[in-house]
């Protein structure tokens, strides 16, 4: 049985995200989506909230288990018995960011390796990034323009994130004291 990982920050997951997810289930027999801390960057939902839209966003896929880990992702595949991660590329800079890391997991485990899925025309310009900051400038409402880029529970999220930071009760994006910065 070939477990997959598809690895992400997924503040928020996309429908590009959950595009991905759904091709991975479909071509191993387990995959786990695991929500990467990363101490580089200022997430917008802490790693709890991530976890939660995952779930909710993967709920109907069967062979799917939601997950968090800090570290080393090679360190984590190992650990769980896992031999394939799973990314998507929309560009070729992603491209060669993904080989470049898909190299390195090579050097440290060799037996793992690395699947680089082609985005579907529809999301190759789909981003969390891109998602935040249309939702900052208020299109997160219903019949926003995040219809069709993000999963419905998604967009309630984002739409309370934003009256928080509007209302000011989270002035700041919240980082995750468990990130490390």
């Amino acid at each position: 049985m070939t477990r997959a990982v598809v690895p992400g920050s997924f503040d928020p997951v996309t429908n590009g995200h959950r595009e991905l997810i759904l091709s991975a289930a479909e071509m191993y027999a387990e995959v786990l989506v695991v929500v990467a801390r990363n101490s580089s960057k200022q997430p917008w939902f802490t790693v709890e909230e991530r976890l939660e839209m995952l779930i909710e966003v993967c709920r109907e896929i069967g062979n799917v288990r939601v997950d968090a880990f800090d570290g080393l992702l090679v360190r984590y595949l190992e650990a769980q018995g896992a031999s394939v991660i799973v990314k998507g590329v929309r560009t070729v800079a992603d491209f060669e960011y993904e080989l470049q890391m898909a190299r390195v997991n090579g050097r440290l485990n060799s037996k793992i390796r690395t699947v680089l899925m082609p985005t579907r025309t529809e999301y190759a310009d789909l981003s969390s990034s891109i998602v935040k900051e249309l939702a900052r400038h208020g299109e997160a409402v219903e019949g926003g323009s995040l219809e069709g880029l993000v999963p419905n529970i998604v967009q309630q999220r984002l739409r309370q994130k934003v009256a928080q930071q509007q209302a000011g009760t989270n002035t700041t994006l919240r980082s995750d004291s468990s990130s490390g910065s």
